[in-house]
């Protein structure tokens, strides 16, 4: 959720002064663009992965303080709601055999983090909603203890004027209709995050090619069939982050002013593009300034922090974001994919960042792109089908026309991704496990969302209702997830 704040109030005065702080920001980016101020080193790749927490029940744990204290790494930070904690993983280099390492890092650190969890009677589950979440919940203490988080519930509905209204209908008919007075169902949507660090003249292909790929990412990786209950998309946690962190009231959104939780409307020729939108469009929520004069510590041959555009950017929320940052006195840039859900498993995420980082990298070499024979609108329509629909979305490609997800990625994008990650230097035992994956996810047509799907409705033709299925269908989950075996070979209790 970013960086932390020192305060949670603002006055009209600092708002005015912070708009101007960010459009000075913006000014000195674009000098520190023209001028070549940043590391060219690239391909080095992050990320993060938001958990959930339960108790013994598989109902949400309000308890991350405790259990943060327990494990006792620095790898493991607060989020949002107390039933969640993000994991951040050292950035890396995927060449080799780092993406095998990788994923026997991650279970190390998920297994030990699960074992100090459990000593105190929670446990880890990694998905895209927790299942077993219900409004109810939010009815005593929910937000974690921190003020950004406080300043930005805040903001957002004093923006709003007015309550969160969720208004989700399901593929089955099934509908979530409900108003809630916080940024509470937002803390619901627990995502994976991969980050890649670019070369600022490489960054508007590489976004635009992970624009064109969020469909079919999304249409593999769907984990979210349920939210508060109701059975709604395959990956349901894009509509509800949507509409839980929408500052619009019903007015603006009809007269076309543009959310917050943005997929973009055009192709880029530069990153500025981005940042030049969210400075120029979007009102700033959290108008916390600095005393850095950026104009005057870049003329002094520093580089500055550009705190204002950076704290800006982060409540923005793109699905594919850019990220300025500063590491030993060096700027650098990144793109933040934030399109996919967390889980099922450690191998399955592994996948996605194999199968995401390869496809990107091909695509974004291509001399004569996928982007410039496909309107942005049909990027977005397949983002919206995939979410919708997951694994069984039927996709628009170019020279293709509408295409079942599956038979797009075995046939036409997993080989771009194998030749992306040969180019890369990743050793071909790395390649067969993850792309295997994948293909497997493909031919099986089982994802996170599709599991979930057929498990809950296995318990509940046996009698069960509603609640007792999606409890008895995250225990079930828990139980695979911790496996590590991937879903598709997943079978049903």
């Amino acid at each position: 959720m970013g960086t932390e704040i020192g305060q949670r109030h603002f006055t009209r005065e600092q708002r005015q002064q912070y708009r101007r702080k960010v459009l000075a920001c913006l000014d000195v980016l674009e000098e520190m663009l023209h001028a070549g101020a940043f590391t060219e080193e690239a391909h080095r790749t992050g990320l993060e992965i938001e958990l959930n927490l339960v108790d013994a029940d598989h109902q949400p744990s309000f308890a991350n303080a405790e259990v943060l204290e327990a494990i006792a790494n620095p790898e493991f930070q607060t989020e949002l709601a107390r039933f969640n904690i993000e994991f951040n993983v050292p950035p890396g280099d995927i060449a080799g055999s780092h993406l095998l390492d990788l994923e026997e890092s991650l279970r190390g650190s998920l297994n030990e983090a699960q074992r100090r969890s459990a000593a105190h009677g929670h446990g880890i589950v990694m998905t895209g909603i927790l299942p077993t979440v219900r409004l109810s919940h939010f009815e005593k203490p929910w937000m974690s203890d921190n003020t950004r988080f406080e300043a930005l519930n805040d903001a957002m509905l004093t923006a709003r004027g007015e309550d969160v209204h969720l208004d989700l209908e399901g593929t089955t008919g099934e509908r979530l209709d409900a108003h809630i007075g916080s940024l509470a169902p937002e803390s619901v949507c627990t995502s994976t995050q991969f980050h890649l660090l670019v070369a600022p003249r490489d960054f508007a292909r590489g976004w635009n090619a992970a624009q064109v790929l969020a469909g079919p990412q999304l249409a593999l990786g769907a984990n979210a069939p349920f939210a508060f209950g109701h059975r709604l998309w395959a990956e349901s946690r894009i509509g509800v982050f949507s509409q839980a962190a929408d500052t619009r009231p019903i007015e603006y959104a009809q007269q076309g002013v543009r959310p917050r939780v943005f997929f973009g409307e055009r192709w880029i020729t530069s990153i500025f593009d981005l940042f030049e939108e969210n400075s120029r469009w979007f009102p700033a929520l959290l108008p916390e300034t600095t005393d850095e004069d950026p104009r005057a510590v870049f003329a002094a041959g520093g580089t500055p922090t550009l705190a204002e555009l950076t704290l800006h950017n982060g409540t923005i929320y793109r699905w594919n974001r850019p990220v300025y940052d500063v590491v030993g006195n060096r700027a650098h840039v990144r793109l933040e994919n934030r399109v996919l859900p967390a889980g099922p498993t450690v191998a399955d995420t592994v996948a996605n960042a194999a199968f995401y980082y390869g496809a990107l990298l091909h695509m974004a070499r291509d001399e004569r792109p996928v982007w410039t024979r496909m309107a942005f609108r049909s990027a977005q329509d397949n983002f919206e089908d995939a979410a919708r629909h997951g694994i069984d979305a039927d996709l628009f490609w170019p020279g293709l026309g509408e295409t079942p997800a599956s038979e797009l990625v075995l046939r036409h994008i997993l080989p771009l991704a194998q030749e992306g990650l040969e180019e890369w230097g990743v050793d071909a035992a790395a390649i067969d496990r993850y792309l295997g994956i994948i293909e497997g996810r493909c031919l099986a047509g089982v994802n996170g969302a599709e599991w979930q799907t057929r498990c809950v409705a296995a318990f509940e033709e046996r009698g069960l209702d509603r609640a007792d299925a999606l409890t008895a269908m995250t225990a079930a989950y828990a139980e695979r997830m911790h496996s590590n075996d991937p879903v598709h070979t997943w079978d049903l209790p």
